[in-house]
C-alpha cells in the first residue's frame, strides 16, 4: 500500500531550515517550476566528509555548513517552459522528505523564471526492489521527461535501468544510492562516499573504545547500496585492529522498531557489547532506545539527523552522527533532471556524479543542529 499526499505549497528557505526534517507520509504530483542548472560545486575532503572521525567535535561553523539552505539556480537556459518528472525512492521516511524540500526550493526558483515543473515523488511503505521495479516500468509507459530513482537494490534495479535506457527513457539516480558502476543511467546526484562514511564513523568508534572491544553492525536494507557500502567500510575498519571484533551483523530494513528488537537480541547474546555501528537514519534511534533501556555502556555511532537521534546525541546516548545534506541533494537533483530532459549528457553542464557532503557531528554539536534543523532550543 502506498501512502502519499499532494504538496501544494512552496516553503521559504528560512521556514525550510526549521521544518526540513519533519516527518510526513510521502508526496504525490507537485506543481512548480524548473530551471535545469547546477549552481553549486560542493567541495569535500578526499573522504567525502567535512569532518572526519579523528578530528574530534566539529565547530559551530561546520554545523551550519552541514546543511546548505542557500541555493541559486545557475545560468543554464532550459529549452522548454514545462517539465514533468517521476522520482521514486526506497521507502516513505523523513529522510526523503528532507530531500523533497530541496526539490521544492528549486521548483520555486524555476517558477520565478516562468518555467513550470511537475513531478511525482512516491515510495512504498517498506523497502522492496520488486515494488520499485514495478513503479519504474509503469512510469516508463507514461510521458515523463526524466525518471529518477534512489536504488533499492543495486543488483535488481541496475538491469531495469539499463532496459529503460535502451528503450529511450531518460533515467538518473539520486539521493544516497546509485546504481552499479556499469549501469547506463545518465547521472547521479547524492552521496558518492558511503563506504568512507562507514569507515569514518567506525574509526571514531574504535578510537573511543581505545581499539579494543566487541562491535555489532546494523546495516539497514538488504542490497541497498548506501547501507551495504557503509557496512563494508565499517567492517574493513574494524578488521584493521587486532583488539576489535565484530560479533553481529543484522539487517533492520530501515525500521526503528526492528533495529530496537535486533539490538535487544544482540545485547542478550553479547552482554559485554562495546559498540554498535548504525548504517542508516532509523537504526541509531532503535539502537539507542534498546541500549538506554538495558542500561548498557555500548557506544553508538550512526547516520543522519533524526530528531530523536540528535537528542540521544545531546544526552550522550549516541557518540557521533554522520549528517548528510539532503536539502542540497534535492535542489541539485531537479537542476540536473532539467538538463537531462533537454538532451544534455554529463560534461561541462553537470558531472556524471554530483557529490554531496556528510558532516560528522558530536555531543557538543547536537543542540545547535537541533536548533538549525528543527527549531528546538535546548
Amino acid at each position: 500500500m502506498q501512502i502519499y499526499s499532494k504538496k501544494t505549497g512552496i516553503l521559504a528557505a528560512g521556514l525550510a531550515a526549521v521544518l526540513v526534517f519533519s516527518s510526513c507520509a510521502g508526496r504525490g504530483p507537485v506543481q512548480g517550476q524548473a530551471d535545469s542548472a547546477s549552481s553549486k560545486e560542493t567541495e569535500v575532503t578526499a573522504s567525502g566528509t567535512s569532518a572526519g572521525s579523528d578530528t574530534g567535535p566539529v565547530s559551530s561553523g561546520t554545523v551550519h555548513s552541514a546543511v546548505d539552505f542557500e541555493h541559486e539556480l545557475d545560468e543554464y537556459e532550459p529549452h522548454k517552459d514545462h517539465y514533468n518528472f517521476y522520482f521514486t525512492y526506497k521507502t516513505v521516511h523523513p529522510w526523503w522528505d528532507a530531500v523533497a524540500l530541496g526539490m521544492e526550493e528549486a521548483q520555486r526558483q524555476f517558477l520565478d523564471k516562468g518555467i513550470t515543473i511537475t513531478y511525482e515523488y512516491m515510495a512504498p511503505e517498506g523497502v522492496s526492489a520488486e515494488d520499485q521495479t514495478e513503479r519504474l516500468l509503469a512510469a516508463a509507459q507514461k510521458d515523463y521527461d526524466v525518471i529518477g530513482v534512489d536504488v533499492a537494490d543495486e543488483e535488481v534495479i541496475s538491469p531495469v535501468l539499463d532496459e529503460l535506457i535502451d528503450e529511450g527513457t531518460k533515467v538518473m539516480t539520486f539521493s544516497s544510492s546509485d546504481a552499479s558502476e556499469d549501469c547506463k543511467r545518465i547521472a547521479y546526484v547524492g552521496n558518492t562516499h558511503n563506504y568512507q562514511d562507514g569507515a569514518d564513523l567506525t574509526e571514531a568508534l574504535c578510537q573511543k573504545l581505545d581499539y579494543k572491544g566487541q562491535v555489532a553492525i546494523l546495516v539497514g536494507s538488504v542490497g541497498a547500496p548506501c547501507h551495504e557500502d557503509r557496512a563494508r567500510g565499517a567492517a574493513d575498519t574494524i578488521a584493521k585492529y587486532d583488539g576489535m571484533e565484530i560479533v553481529a551483523v543484522e539487517y533492520d530494513m530501515d525500521s526503528v522498531d526492528l533495529a530496537y528488537d535486533l539490538t535487544l537480541k544482540i545485547l542478550e547474546d553479547n552482554p559485554d557489547l562495546d559498540g554498535i555501528v548504525c548504517c542508516n537514519m532509523s537504526n541509531p534511534v532503535g539502537a539507542a532506545r534498546a541500549i538506554t533501556e538495558k542500561k548498557s555502556d555500548a557506544v553508538i555511532v550512526g547516520m543522519d539527523h533524526d530528531e530523536e537521534a540528535l537528542r540521544y546525541l545531546h544526552d550522550g546516548g549516541i557518540y557521533c552522527l554522520g549528517v548528510q545534506d539532503c536539502y542540497s541533494i534535492g535542489f541539485d537533483t531537479i537542476q540536473v533532471a532539467v538538463k537531462i530532459a533537454d538532451g544534455n549528457v554529463p560534461g561541462a553542464l553537470f558531472p556524471e556524479k554530483t557529490d554531496e557532503i556528510t558532516t560528522v557531528i558530536y555531543q557538543e554539536d547536537a543542540a545547535l543542529m537541533l536548533e538549525l534543523l528543527y527549531g528546538d532550543i535546548l
